[in-house]
Parts: C-alpha cells; sequence; structure tokens
C-alpha cells in the first residue's frame, strides 16, 4: 500500500517506517495524523515484525506539524464561534494525541533513528517511540514556545520521564534547541552516530537482536516498563507476577534454552493476531 508521508518495508521481522517527504522537511501534514496510526496498528494488528524502526529521509528527521496546511484547513470555518474553533481544536489535538500513543501502545518496541532537526511535533513522536538514536547533528527542540503555542500532542508527559525536570523547563520555556551531545548526557538519546548511513545501519542491528528474542518476553517488558513509569514499585511488582502467572511460556523457555545450548537462533512463536471484531 502506497502512503503520502511514508515508505514502509519489511525484512527480518523489522518493519521499517521512514517518513518521506524531505523536500518539505517531513512537515507533518493531516493526511500524516491518519496514516501513521494505520500503518502501526496494521503491523501490531497483524503481527507483520517484532520490531519497528521510525527514520527519515533529507537532512532533517521532521520540522514538526505542518502548520500552513492546517491553517489552510481552518479557512473555511472563519465564521463560526470562538466556541465552535474551541470544541474542534480540542478534538484535532486529542486524535493527534492518539497517533503518538499508538507508538506507545503497540506491542513491539519502537526505535526512532534521527537526524537533524527533530523540531515541535517531531519531539511528541520520539519521544512515544521506546528507544531514541541520533546522528551528531541532530537537535531536538520544543518549537511550539516559539510560535505563542503550548505543546499538546505529548511533548510534556514524556520528555519529563526522558530528561530531567529542569532541562525539560528549559527546553519548553524558552523555546531553545538541545543539541545531541546534550540529549545523550541527559538521557534522551541512547547512542549518537556520526553520521546518518551509519545510525540507520546500526539501529536496525539492535531491532534484528530485538526481532530475535521471544515476541511475548518482549511484550511484557515493554508492558512493564510504561506501567512502572505511571505506578509504584509495589503496584509494579504485584502486576508483574500477575503477567508471568497469565503469560509466562513454559515451551518459549525450554526453546530459548535448547536454542542456546545447540548454538542457534531460536524458534518463537508469534504474537497472535489482534482480532479486528469480537468472537467468542
Amino acid at each position: 500500500m502506497s502512503y503520502q508521508c511514508f515508505e514502509v518495508s519489511f525484512d527480518q521481522h523489522v518493519a521499517h517506517i521512514q517518513l518521506s517527504r524531505p523536500h518539505k522537511r517531513n512537515a507533518m501534514s493531516p493526511e500524516f495524523w491518519d496514516e501513521l496510526p494505520e500503518i502501526v496498528r496494521d503491523i501490531d494488528a497483524n503481527v507483520r515484525a517484532r520490531a519497528i524502526v521510525i527514520s527519515s529521509t533529507g537532512p532533517h528527521f521532521t520540522a514538526g506539524i505542518d502548520i500552513g496546511a492546517f491553517l489552510n484547513q481552518g479557512d473555511e470555518g472563519t465564521d463560526k464561534s470562538n466556541a465552535d474553533h474551541g470544541v474542534r481544536f480540542h478534538q484535532s489535538a486529542s486524535l493527534m494525541q492518539q497517533t503518538f500513543s499508538v507508538l506507545e501502545n503497540c506491542r513491539m518496541p519502537v526505535l526512532a533513528a534521527i537526524q537533524g532537526g527533530c523540531i515541535g511535533g517531531g519531539v511528541d513522536l520520539s519521544t512515544a517511540c521506546d528507544m531514541r538514536y541520533a546522528t551528531e547533528d541532530a537537535f531536538f527542540s520544543v518549537h511550539e514556545t516559539n510560535i505563542a503555542m503550548t505543546a499538546d500532542v505529548g511533548t510534556f508527559p514524556r520528555l519529563v520521564n526522558l530528561v530531567p525536570e529542569g532541562i525539560a523547563r528549559e527546553m519548553a520555556f524558552t523555546g531553545n534547541p538541545l543539541g545531541a551531545i546534550d540529549a545523550l548526557r541527559y538521557g534522551l538519546v541512547n547512542r549518537v552516530f556520526p553520521k546518518q548511513e551509519t545510525m540507520l545501519a546500526e539501529v536496525m542491528k539492535i531491532a534484528q537482536q530485538i526481532a530475535q528474542q521471544a515476541p511475548l518476553a518482549v511484550y511484557g517488558c515493554k508492558r512493564m516498563i510504561n506501567y512502572a513509569r505511571d505506578h509504584t514499585t509495589a503496584d509494579t511488582l504485584d502486576y508483574v507476577v500477575t503477567w508471568n502467572a497469565s503469560m509466562l511460556s513454559v515451551d518459549e523457555i525450554g526453546e530459548a534454552m535448547k536454542a542456546k545450548a545447540e548454538g542457534r537462533a531460536a524458534n518463537f512463536t508469534d504474537l497472535p493476531p489482534i482480532p479486528s471484531k469480537i468472537s467468542l
């Protein structure tokens, strides 16, 4: 299937979602917000991969939301009341939030490979991923402040869990960019690479290593890490034993141990597809 904003490919149980509008600095047009969740939900529901890599094209990862496109869309409604405008804005922002929450909620890990500018909505996108990798020229900018907006698509609930609160506040209050080396120092990115080609090759290796693990165990890890972020230690300890009591696969453990003893890759079972309708 073809998309306006993305190219999608698959290799060795890894899905590669690539932003494909470099001539527009991969700005997030209205189509972006429909296409990304559609792609990710399809990969997840139909178990098309065991890990997802999101990368980009051109000198910049993304310039963020395509404000011009949205303003043009809004021209038709200039005669409507402020209250109606507020309702429509709330609905649109909520849908945008859901676009990135899909990355956080899908069952397989999502890795972001970032070059150049990761601006505005790009920060929202990347912080919704499980891991972030960057080139030396990459930078992160909570740019909304510079255009008299408060970032509302996902920046604050996620960024403050990744970097020290003072750094998140400085980025937000000033609109100043955070360079790749500082992003690494503060924990926003896992690793920094000299150029995009090297970064993408190494990120693919990490994704393929993840794809060789038992999908159910990886899914459980993602669930537990996300849960632990928002709950107490006691609650998380209780949840993880409850999860393993119902989900732990003795067969998968046996296969992992046997494969290691025989010096081969393990043959693990994929996650079950997500049904499109309820069946009893």
